[in-house]
Formats: structure tokens, C-alpha cells, sequence
């Protein structure tokens, strides 16, 4: 078992992918994320044959796409496929967000 330093893995704003490069598996990956206070724009989307699940680690976001919705630190939401979100840091610091995902049922690739 191995031991990933995911939150040194970027400073600022920015992504960091941990998947099969990583642990060797296609199984699942983790995206951790970070955003500087009132940042927008950043795209959310899991892609076909793709599921995800978004948690607010520190800080609140709102997500805008085909509905628009807040979520509060704590707070996680389930996305699906090409279903596409624009994530903004709704508040005055550096927030941070983790996404985990996978294949979808019939998804592998």
C-alpha cells in the first residue's frame, strides 16, 4: 500500500488527478481541487462512460450548468456522463474540493 501526498501536489488554483498513472488501476481516480476566493469558470464534467461524485471539502461553490445549485462545505453532489457544471468559489478564501470517480455500469474502457 501506498501512501499519495495528494494536497502537495499543487500550489494555487489548480487540479490534481490521482488515477491509474498513480495506483495502476482503471478502476476508479480522485480529483483534488483547489480554487482561490470568488474563482469561476472551472468545468466540471465526468465524460461518457464516466461518474462522479463532487464534495465540498472547505468552502461552498456554486455550480451552474443545465440547473444551477450551491454546495455547502460538507455537501456533495453525484454527476453523470457529459453532464457539464461550471464551479465558482462563492467565498472569500482558498476552497477546496474533492471529486471521486469511475466507470459507469458498461463504461470501462
Amino acid at each position: 500500500m501506498k501512501v499519495f501526498k495528494v494536497s502537495s501536489m499543487i500550489e494555487g488554483s489548480g487540479e490534481y488527478i490521482l488515477g491509474a498513472e498513480q495506483t495502476g488501476s482503471h478502476a476508479c481516480y480522485l480529483i483534488y481541487g483547489r480554487m482561490v476566493a470568488g474563482e469561476k469558470g472551472r468545468v466540471l464534467r465526468p465524460g461518457g462512460g464516466h461518474e462522479e461524485i463532487f464534495l465540498a471539502v472547505r468552502g461552498d461553490f456554486r455550480l451552474s450548468g443545465e440547473k444551477e445549485l450551491v454546495v455547502k462545505e460538507g455537501e456533495a453532489v453525484h454527476l453523470k456522463g457529459e453532464e457539464t457544471f461550471h464551479a465558482e468559489n462563492i467565498t472569500d478564501s482558498e476552497a477546496v474540493y474533492v471529486m471521486a470517480g469511475g466507470h459507469s455500469e458498461g463504461g470501462h474502457h
